[in-house]
């Protein structure tokens, strides 16, 4: 499927019940012939990044957690960094090419040194683990009706309140895409 490439995100619909991933959404990072990497943008956990990485703490965006990026590594940690300004590229960030509205957002290199980086993130955000699909896997999940795959912006990735992602996600979309963001968690009910 020629849509799926980086910056674009996956929203979980009702068919996907990989606990996982229910009412989930998911800012790809990578997609190729090979398969594809995101992370889950709308599971925050209690764990405050100050506690397991404190240098970085004082980028960190609100709420200043670590996210449960996904079932894959998740005793690692994955970092999305805000460039100040577009061109101002530092090293250690590469960003996230593709459909992103917004731009300036990239993957961060946590073992780059502070002061290599100082006054070129706005924010930053941090996730334990990714989600990853091999070859065809994910073009076969989005064509089975598993994910709905809509364009993301930089707004996503950062929000405060990530409870209502899913919806919102799928409240701004074109046509009939947005009624899926009032359907009830269990279509039954309706």
């Amino acid at each position: 499927m020629s849509d799926v490439r980086a910056g674009m995100l996956l929203v979980a619909t009702p068919a996907l019940l990989d606990p996982n991933f229910v009412d989930s959404v998911v800012l790809l990072l990578d997609a190729d012939a090979d398969g594809a990497l995101g992370v889950v943008l709308n599971r925050p956990s209690p764990v405050a990044v100050a506690d397991v990485l404190g240098g970085w703490a004082d980028l960190a965006a609100e709420p200043e957690v670590l996210f449960q990026g996904g079932p894959v590594s998740t005793e690692g940690a994955l970092a999305l960094g805000l460039l100040r300004a577009p061109d101002d590229v530092p090293v250690g960030f590469r960003p996230v090419e593709g459909g992103l509205a917004g731009g300036g957002v990239g993957l961060l290199d946590l073992d780059t040194p502070r002061e290599l980086l100082e006054g070129s993130l706005s924010r930053l955000r941090i996730f334990a683990g990714y989600a990853g699909w091999g070859a065809e896997q994910l073009e076969a999940e989005i064509a089975e009706g598993s994910w709905y795959l809509v364009p993301g912006s930089a707004a996503d990735v950062f929000r405060l309140d990530t409870g209502q992602l899913s919806r919102d996600v799928l409240r701004r979309q074109p046509g009939e895409m947005a009624w899926h963001s009032t359907r009830p968690l269990d279509p039954d009910l309706n």
